[in-house]
């Protein structure tokens, strides 16, 4: 998705750098301009920094877990409204209704289907661009 005079950018957190790596690959062909960190405080570091339209993010990560860095995101004026995507092994319902509750706005479980991780970035990019203040 690509609106006329903006390439999204999407900063993909997660310590499986392979996979990281994937994703990155297969957003970028699809025209998205995409950043990768590997452990929750560098990613927090990149969000800050780079001011993406999206995040993808992990749960279990070494140096700062993917739910202390939903919080931080969540509590800086700087940052609340960029839309988090959680993409996580843990699937369980607890931790769905968790990452949600701490200003998720997307919830996906690994191992995860492409088509899918794509059409829920379109969608939040599509909400995201009709109601820019989140």
């Amino acid at each position: 998705m690509e609106n006329k005079n903006h390439k999204y950018t999407i900063v993909v957190i997660d310590d499986e750098r392979d996979l990281a790596g994937t994703i990155r690959d297969f957003l970028e062909s699809r025209n998205f301009d995409v950043k990768v960190a590997c452990n929750g405080r560098q990613g927090l570091d990149l969000v800050r920094a780079e001011k993406p339209d999206l995040v993808i993010l992990d749960i279990m990560m070494p140096v700062m877990d993917g739910r202390d860095v939903l919080i931080a995101l969540k509590k800086d004026d700087a940052t609340k409204n960029i839309p988090v995507i959680m993409l996580t092994a843990k699937d369980d319902q607890f931790e769905r209704n968790y990452g949600l509750d701490l200003g998720a706005c997307e919830y996906i479980t690994k191992p995860y289907d492409s088509a899918i991780l794509l059409r829920q970035v379109n969608k939040v990019l599509s909400k995201t661009a009709s109601n820019p203040t989140g």
